[in-house]
């Protein structure tokens, strides 16, 4: 059996980070950490070294765009994925997000049967 692919989610709302991990778990290949701020999520990649990053956009003291700034200042995690979660759904947003060097965007309300798909989806075309 291969290695699990390593998830690390971050998001402010406790709820929804909840229902996101829940999600992602359905799927048993995800081995997925979460944390509920920008710099938690940075503490934990020096524990943690995910194959994929999810990053709510916006999050008090650190939002996901500057807490991506800061994991690509760390070499082992500079080509790490990293997928934005955001309820900001307008396409000229999303472009937006896609130019800070995210691999993909994934709109709130998700659908928590689906989030694992929609994921590896997004991986799987950035690899192509």
């Amino acid at each position: 059996m291969s290695e699990p692919l390593k998830v690390l989610y971050v998001d402010d709302e406790p709820d929804i980070r909840e229902v996101a991990v829940m999600s992602l778990e359905l799927d048993g290949a995800l081995e997925v950490r979460s944390a509920g701020s920008g710099r938690e999520g940075l503490a934990l990649l020096d524990q943690f070294t995910p194959d994929a990053i999810m990053l709510d956009v916006m999050m008090p003291g650190m939002d996901g765009p500057a807490t991506l700034e800061e994991i690509r200042k760390r070499p082992e995690h500079a080509d790490t994925p990293v997928v934005f979660i955001t309820a900001r759904a307008q396409a000229h947003e999303q472009a937006r997000f896609l130019s800070f060097g995210a691999v993909g965007v994934i709109t709130k309300p998700f659908d928590p049967m689906t989030l694992a798909v929609e994921l590896r989806a997004i991986l799987s075309k950035a690899r192509a």
